[in-house]
Order: C-alpha cells, then structure tokens, then sequence
C-alpha cells in the first residue's frame, strides 16, 4: 500500500476503505470512490482525447505516474441484452472515430495467410490424432463419444476455413493498403459501465490493429449468448467493414477451437457440446454472405 498511499497523497485523496476486486484496488472516500491499478497503457488516454472519445471514467493520473487513477463509476443495472447492444455500439464509435489506412505489402497479406494457415493444418492434424485414439478404444467416454458423432461439422468446418483463406489471399494478396482502428482487444460486457452515458474501461491491452479483431474476440466470448447478426447489423451502421474484412473475420470465428480433455466426463460433455453449438451457430450467421456472393 506505501506507493498507492503515495499517489493518493499526491491527489488529496482521503481513503476510508480499501476494496481489491480482480487486478485492481478500490479507494472509497466520503464522497467518491476511485479505482488504481497499474498504469500499463500511458499515453492512450491522450490519443482517445484527439479523437474527441471521451467514453471513459474521468483520470486523475498522469502519464508518467506508477498508477492509473481512474473515477469509479457505479454502473446502471440492465439486461446484458441491453448492455450488448450498446456495447457494440460503442465499439463501432471507436472504430469509426480512430479509422485510418496504412500501407501494406503482399509480405504483410502473406504472413496474415501463413499463420491461419499453419493453425488450420495444425488443428486438421490435432483432429486427426485425436479421433485416431478415440475409435482404438474398447470404450468412448460420453464426451469422446460426443466428438466423435460430430467430427465430420468440425473437418467441414476447418476445409471451408482453408478453402475461404485461399480465396482470400487471391483476392487480397495486391492490395496496398489496409484500414486500422485503435481496438480495445479486451472487450467484455465487464469493461463496459452503461450509465447515462456508456464507458469502456479496462485499456491495457488496447492497440492498433484491424478492427475485425475486436469483433473476432467478443463473437468468441459470447457467440452462444446473442444475436450476432444483429449486434454486427448494429456495428456496421457506423462503421462498414470492406469484403477483405469482412471475409477475413468469417475465416477467423469459423475456425474450430482447439478441444482438450482436461476436465471431468460431465464438464467435457457441456464444453462439447458448446463447442459443436457454435459451430452451427456461426455456420448460419455467415451463411447469408457467402449465398449472396454466390449467385
């Protein structure tokens, strides 16, 4: 406590009770109450303020200080359908407001296709393996047995993933530039308060990149939760992805997890299952698409 007692000094701020949630702590005053946690981001606060994207808690701290001191903010309580709506809407707002092109070589297209390359053979391979030593056994667990009746939607599912990158190289590999956004690339209906006005917090892991990715990482968070159709309906209002983006996301929450049989046969049976269920799930959000692009 000796450097935050440090910085609260520094602020003049009076503590009554300390409260440690997750990786960060909460100083609650007489009045207000405000959270720390180590300052592993300095300078995005000033790159939001120049884009006019002031959708986050009021910082005290400077950037060279040890610790983000941020104003806590108790949120509204509403349905997650609610704050996933909003969330996504102001994910979109980011994007759009942070939007710029940067220059790119067949060499940056080429290591993109490379590496969902190498994963789809790899997880081909680990698939393989895996129903290999599935049908030698006497006995299959209920989940191996579970696996076993789908493997064909997870083989289907990693060939259209190699066959869709392969089109997408061909169709991408000469472009010159290539749009990117600040993404929050920690998104979580967690690190989203939604008051009378929405904030986003939490921006340690924040860059520069794509902004499929952002996309890519919520529908793999929460694709058995909600309507994705809607909320990337939602999202593209304000900011429409382009086709290299667009099909380069498709390819990317097509791609099977990698299953390990790690826990017990009844947590491995739900996981399972899961997983199968957003395999369809994801099967007939971006089925539209490509039926589209096909007539």
């Amino acid at each position: 406590m000796l450097n935050i007692n440090k910085e609260l000094k520094k602020y003049n701020i009076v503590p009554q009770k300390y409260i440690i949630k997750n990786n960060v702590i909460i100083v609650k005053t007489n009045n207000k109450s405000y959270v720390f946690k180590k300052n592993n981001n300095k300078e995005i606060y000033d790159y939001l303020n120049t884009v006019s994207f002031n959708y986050y808690p009021q910082v005290l701290s400077e950037n060279e200080d040890e610790y983000e001191i941020t104003e806590y903010i108790e949120e509204t309580i509403l349905p997650s359908e609610q704050k996933i709506q909003d969330l996504i809407e102001l994910v979109s707002i980011l994007h759009n407001k942070t939007s710029h092109f940067k220059q790119i070589t067949e060499d940056d297209i080429k290591k993109i296709y490379e590496d969902i390359s190498n994963n789809i053979d790899y997880l081909i391979s680990y698939y393989n393996d895996l129903m290999t030593i599935i049908e030698e056994k006497v006995f299959a667990s209920p989940p191996e047995y579970l696996l076993a009746r789908n493997i064909s939607k997870v083989f289907n599912s990693l060939n259209f993933c190699k066959q869709q990158l392969n089109n997408w190289f061909q169709k991408y590999k000469d472009k010159k530039t290539k749009r990117v956004v600040l993404i929050h690339n920690n998104l979580s209906i967690d690190h989203f308060i939604d008051t009378t006005s929405p904030y986003l917090i939490s921006w340690n892991k924040s860059k520069i990149e794509s902004p499929i990715y952002d996309l890519y990482k919520l529908y793999k968070k929460y694709s058995l939760d909600y309507n994705f159709t809607e909320l990337l309906k939602k999202y593209e209002k304000k900011n429409q992805l382009d086709s290299s983006e667009k099909e380069l996301l498709y390819i990317l929450i097509s791609l099977p997890d990698k299953i390990e049989f790690n826990t017990t046969n009844y947590q491995m049976s739900i996981k399972i299952s899961d997983f199968i269920d957003e395999l369809y799930k994801t099967e007939e959000l971006i089925s539209p698409y490509y039926l589209k692009n096909t007539e």
